[in-house]
């Protein structure tokens, strides 16, 4: 007599394994999951790619070549290509100050566009919206990241930059702007960061920082957070002059985040976020 148990004929389905449920994974009960995949599976994709520290270009996606600020696109292309050139020249097993953009059209396109151009590795953190907002073909395959969490892809854009270029835009480029300028203004970063705003005339004239100044909105040492350059040239060499120093000797962690500095503790203290 066999003792074995003998299997029902018709045997339950088992249940679906909870990383492969797919009802699960979309539920609001599993929110905190999808929150930290938008954290690891980038991190996972930049550590392969040994890509350390990165350059982000900001801007308007509505800027084109041939639109009235098209001068604009043709100039981040060319200073993205020139940042490119430059930064090979500190490669050795880790790719520094890559450009990186929003990954969609207008000054987005034109910065991933000029990194291609010099034949370089350039990052696109693209997000979904309801219009503009599509993955531009110059972004290095490996390298291009889909966003749903607006905040996730805030976390990447600042935490690895070294520098920001801010071309001319609208409320996306404003929020982005100002983000990063309280993160430096309050030194939540424990790092030095280079602010660029490219061309002057608009910045001026849409931004009364003097105003901000006069009325004691900000301090007047505020003003120096950032910097005007309205060639290429003028800001490559604001990035060389305030990058070069920012060279740490190898090995580093890949990629570099940043850390933030917690105001309980003394200073110089940090933790990794």
């Amino acid at each position: 007599m066999n003792d074995q148990a003998v299997p029902p004929a018709n045997k339950p389905p088992r249940p679906a394994l909870a990383y492969r449920n797919e009802p699960f994974l979309t539920s609001p009960d599993a929110r905190p999951l999808r929150i930290i995949s938008e954290y690891l599976e980038p991190l996972s994709h930049l550590r392969r790619q040994r890509i350390r520290d990165t350059i982000v270009f900001f801007g308007s996606a509505r800027i084109r070549e041939d639109s009235p600020l098209g001068r604009y696109y043709t100039e981040a292309r060319t200073l993205a290509a020139m940042v490119t050139t430059w930064a090979k020249t500190f490669r050795e097993r880790t790719y520094r100050f890559v450009v990186c953009s929003g990954g969609g059209p207008g000054i987005m396109e034109a910065a991933n566009r000029g990194a291609s151009d010099a034949r370089g590795k350039n990052i696109g953190l693209n997000i979904g919206l309801p219009f503009e907002q599509f993955p531009n073909p110059y972004i290095t395959r490996e390298l291009s990241f889909e966003f749903h969490y607006f905040f996730m892809r805030k976390f990447w854009f600042a935490y690895m930059a070294k520098a920001l270029i801010v071309f001319p835009g609208g409320f996306g480029t404003m929020d982005e702007l100002f983000e990063i300028l309280t993160l430096v203004q309050t030194k939540k970063l424990a790092k030095k960061m280079t602010i660029v705003l490219y061309g002057s005339e608009f910045w001026k004239e849409v931004v009364n920082f003097e105003a901000l100044v006069k009325y004691g909105t900000i301090s007047a040492e505020d003003m120096n957070l950032f910097h005007f350059a309205d060639t290429p040239e003028a800001a490559l060499e604001i990035l060389q002059r305030t990058l070069t120093e920012q060279v740490e000797p190898l090995p580093e962690e890949v990629p570099a985040i940043s850390h933030s500095v917690r105001p309980d503790e003394p200073a110089g203290s940090k933790e990794s976020l």
